[in-house]
């Protein structure tokens, strides 16, 4: 279920002049019972709104006085998000004529066209507070309080996500709703600038365009309107004849697959961060500890303590925490076991709160490995959105392979990748083009589209992942070391890491060094093999301005310490 959440402005979408026809009250009903939650965030003060609305006792929660008041109708619990005005401000608003005038918890309200007298009164008073307009109302409310401020709260109190949310509504004060939810509608009677942000207008008005929407969610979740919202698709990189390669949040299960060294950690970082900004809540499962220095995060395990399940589902039930699963403890017949509870733990927060919104797999043939028991991993059938990358399609459980949307051939020959999965999965598929990849490339194939495979540029993280800094650092860059030649080509020195070549640098020759120097080769390896364009043009400003080789020498060392090696 993508939309748990149905939030609804109330006057001019659910009510007509105030009043709820009880055809909408009955629609709502049947929402709830679907397993959805409902939210009313209205501009109207929460005394009025009860007693002209006593059925507001079947939403779950009320976000009234337009975001700045929260209410549980169960419990009678009410939480303010701003402070009140001084009553001074209220009683100047009153002497100076301002009718009709009043004040909620912390909401003052008035109409047009007192606006100007209101500006006057707060520029007197000294307080922030900014007005809010509604189809001819005057709302004045602490600065950064609108109807979207009121959801998040809601949606936090209630532990579900903005991505999970549709917004229905019809005028000025319902823009900030619509924008933040997944999916914005507006009724038909609805102004034209909120029904230019919407993703689908209801072709009925008020009550019964919201029970419109109420069928279209029971009906499919709102599916068949997914093509519109391209808005919060993920973006993966460029296609060769620059279009955007992006892919829908929901419904998209993904496998990657290439040789070591082809980019699947790039990538699967790259996709990691894009889902950090966009909002989407994920759960990692690292068997190598790769990811456990990504920003935004919280890792749970390391290499001598195994990941708790309990701790990652405390993590979780928090919508807007995501997590990594690092399983360097655990032993190769331990990780599947791990696999299978995690998913059986997942599916039950997915049954309650559609969230975590992915599960990504790093070496998903450790975790998920081809030779598995098919009902061990009986609850993949039961995700909806899934990264699992590997080395080889045919390491990988079938029922993974079968349920994956799209498929990311990266490395040497992606053709033998493609193919490789298609024999597997019995597809047909169309002719694929006969190319030799580069560094940022991939080749993909978009299993049900009919389409082609086609080449892209993949998009690059803006972190230096755990793995990449310790082979940078200590491992062995293998061909990608740096060479010590020398102008006359005499030395062949070799820096398999950082570590090595601070070392060596400290002992080569000041002509060998100023020859690397000048030609800006120190530059260019950091640049292209260790893959650090910030501390490449860091390095190039010295290259370019230190004739000095004691100087220039000293000064790229302390640079590659501080980024890599710590002090020698």
């Amino acid at each position: 279920m993508r939309y748990r959440v149905l939030a609804t402005d109330y006057d001019g979408t659910i009510a007509h002049h105030g009043v709820v026809p009880d055809e909408v009250v009955e629609s709502l009903k049947t929402l709830k019972a679907s397993g959805r939650v409902l939210l009313l965030v209205t501009g109207r003060e929460l005394d009025e709104l009860k007693a002209l609305f006593p059925q507001h006792i079947l939403f779950d929660l009320v976000v009234a006085e337009n975001g700045a008041l929260l209410y549980d109708p169960a419990t009678l619990k009410e939480t303010r998000l701003g402070d009140p005005p001084p009553p001074a401000f209220i009683k100047e608003l009153a002497q100076r004529g301002v009718q009709p005038l009043s004040a909620g918890r912390v909401i003052v309200a008035t109409w047009e066209p007192h606006q100007a007298t209101v500006l006057e009164v707060i520029k007197k008073f000294g307080i922030e507070r900014q007005i809010i307009f509604n189809k001819g109302a005057v709302m004045i409310l602490p600065p950064g309080i609108n109807k979207s401020k009121g959801l998040e709260a809601a949606l936090d109190a209630l532990g579900y996500s903005l991505h999970n949310c549709v917004a229905v509504g019809d005028a000025e004060n319902d823009t900030a709703l619509l924008q933040s939810a997944e999916c914005a509608v507006s009724v038909a009677n609805a102004l034209p600038a909120l029904r230019k942000i919407s993703d689908w207008v209801t072709p009925a008005d008020h009550g019964a365009g919201v029970m419109q929407l109420v069928d279209r969610i029971r009906e499919d979740d709102l599916l068949t309107l997914d093509p519109q919202l391209k808005r919060h698709y993920i973006p993966l990189g460029d296609r060769f004849d620059n279009t955007p390669f992006e892919l829908s949040p929901y419904g998209s299960s993904i496998v990657v697959a290439g040789t070591s060294g082809g980019g699947k950690t790039t990538l699967t970082a790259a996709f990691m961060e894009v889902l950090l900004q966009h909002g989407y809540q994920f759960c990692m499962v690292d068997p190598e500890g790769d990811y456990l220095e990504m920003q935004g995060i919280v890792a749970i395990g390391d290499a001598h303590q195994p990941p708790s399940i309990e701790a990652l589902m405390q993590l979780l039930e928090q919508p807007r925490q995501s997590v990594i699963a690092c399983t360097l403890a655990l032993s190769m017949t331990e990780k599947p076991k791990f696999l299978q509870q995690l998913l059986v733990a997942i599916h039950e927060l997915q049954q309650r709160k559609s969230r975590p919104h992915w599960l990504l797999l790093d070496e998903a043939h450790h975790l998920a490995p081809e030779a598995a028991d098919p009902n061990t991993f009986a609850m993949l059938n039961t995700l909806c959105n899934f990264m699992a990358i590997t080395t080889r399609v045919e390491l990988l459980h079938k029922p993974l392979l079968e349920r994956a949307t799209t498929v990311i051939a990266l490395g040497e020959d992606p053709n033998a990748t493609l193919l490789s999965f298609a024999g597997i999965t019995g597809d047909a598929i169309p002719p694929i083009p006969g190319t030799i990849l580069q560094k940022g490339e991939a080749m993909v194939w978009s299993r049900h589209s009919g389409e082609a495979p086609f080449l892209v540029r993949t998009m690059v993280p803006g972190q230096v992942l755990q793995r990449h800094k310790r082979k940078y650092s200590t491992g062995d860059m293998g061909p990608d070391s740096f060479i010590f030649t020398g102008p006359e080509n005499k030395l062949k020195l070799k820096a398999n890491n950082l570590q090595s070549f601070t070392e060596l640098a400290q002992g080569v020759d000041d002509d060998t060094w100023m020859y690397h120097l000048k030609r800006h080769d120190f530059s260019g390896w950091i640049r292209n093999s260790v893959n650090d364009d910030a501390l490449a043009e860091q390095v190039e400003k010295i290259e370019n301005a230190e004739p000095d080789p004691i100087r220039s020498r000293a000064e790229i060392t302390k640079l590659v310490q501080l980024h890599y090696t710590g002090p020698g």
